[in-house]
């Protein structure tokens, strides 16, 4: 009697090269921003009327963002730790970075300088806090609100994204040791290590959230980057994961990946959900006007971390030619937005403030109307933005890449 044939096993997430569902999902991202802060801006998220304040839920773009750099930036110091191949060069990842993110950037703040910050064109500090952005750690300067001017309000979160950069390199070098502490040729005894110092580093945003509140409210906090951790650390988890299934092929680490990706729709569907709960107060104020809370920043944290890693997760996860997954966020349009979706983040806000200030209509918008000039308008700055700077910069810092290291093969 014959036994049956032994299952394939199933093909294990890609960790290196192009992945456009990826990208994809980045445009998501940028799209959610844009809808809330054509929303903001509009007055919509504080009108009583409807359904509106669903689009305060957008603010989800900004831990999706946080998510993805952590699984495309650590992946490969997780496969140093896991395989023991070299780590990245510090000084090469940092090069990258600042090519890739300052050039753009810089072309956004010389025209804001310009032109709505004119009045203030002479000012050293204001031009040093901004051209290196630091501008949320410098108090009292003539913007609105904690988070900058007005006009470039979201570049926060690229402060945050900035100063985890910097960081990254120390915290996987920590990581590192501690899942090498003991010496093993297990990559699964590592890669749990691994995941168990990645899980208390997201765990420090908690002590920090409930130190932000100690002896009074202090706003200033709230934007720096360890309240942030647990975001980063969400795609962190899932470069292991995807590293760890990838090298050992003896553990089902493969299938639950499979298992996660094939369940793609239910993952969204609770997205989805998520994205309902962050609209309301119950994570926080839908004003920044409004004083924050200890818990409603707690659950703003829990709930933005949870919507992320249910849309990330099955696209991390999957093989490479997902079938499903590729046709949502694979498809040529998604591909173009990933594109430039860094681009349209950083000229949205400047093009959506200017316009509502110059129409006299601030707070006063529909959004059902503006929303769509407001994409257009951002969609073709972003465009741009790709072409003239981001990608000639980045032609001409790979000039002298050297090739890529294919990926480890599993263990038998």
């Amino acid at each position: 009697m014959t036994s049956a044939p032994r299952a394939a096993r199933p093909t294990p997430p890609p960790i290196s090269g192009h992945q456009v569902t990826l990208e994809g999902l980045r445009a998501v991202a940028a799209l959610a921003v844009l809808v809330y802060h054509v929303a903001a801006t509009a007055g919509s998220i504080t009108n009583p009327a409807g359904a509106r304040w669903l689009f305060n839920g957008g603010q989800v773009g900004v831990p999706i963002f946080f998510a993805l750099s952590g699984l495309l930036l650590y992946r490969p110091w997780a496969a140093a730790a896991l395989d023991g191949r070299a780590a990245p060069r510090v000084g090469t990842y940092l090069r990258k970075r600042v090519f890739r993110i300052m050039p753009a950037y810089w072309a956004v703040v010389v025209c804001f300088m310009l032109t709505a910050g004119r009045d203030h064109i002479g000012d050293l500090v204001t031009w040093v806090s901004l051209m290196t952005l630091t501008q949320t750690y410098v108090p009292d300067m003539w913007w609105e609100s904690a988070l900058g001017p007005a006009h470039l309000g979201q570049m926060w979160s690229l402060v945050v994204e900035m100063a985890w950069y910097v960081s990254l390199p120390f915290t996987a070098a920590a990581l590192g040791w501690f899942a090498r502490r003991k010496s093993t040729a297990d990559v699964g005894v590592r890669a749990r290590r691994l995941l168990i110092g990645i899980g208390v580093y997201g765990a420090l945003s908690f002590p920090y959230t409930a130190a932000m509140f100690v002896q009074g409210r202090h706003p200033l906090m709230g934007l720096w980057l360890p309240r942030f951790f647990v975001w980063f650390a969400i795609g962190m988890a899932l470069a292991v994961v995807t590293v760890w299934a990838r090298l050992d092929e003896r553990r089902p680490v493969a299938w639950a990946c499979r298992a996660v990706s094939d369940s793609w729709a239910a993952c969204w569907i609770a997205a989805a959900m998520l994205y309902v709960v962050a609209a309301t107060p119950a994570t926080g104020p839908v004003t920044l006007q409004v004083p924050d809370q200890f818990w409603t920043s707690t659950l703003h944290l829990v709930v933005g971390g949870l919507c992320a890693a249910a849309l990330l997760a099955p696209v991390a996860l999957a093989p490479a030619g997902q079938p499903a997954i590729g046709a949502v966020l694979g498809n040529p349009v998604m591909r173009f937005l990933g594109r430039i979706s860094y681009g349209l983040f950083l000229w949205q806000l400047l093009i959506i403030v200017a316009w509502y200030e110059a129409a006299d209509r601030v707070f006063r918008g529909d959004v059902a109307t503006d929303l769509p000039l407001m994409a257009a308008a951002s969609i073709a700055a972003g465009t741009l933005s790709y072409h003239l700077i981001e990608r000639p910069v980045q032609w001409l810092t790979r000039r002298d890449r050297s090739p890529r290291a294919p990926d480890p093969a599993p263990s038998s």
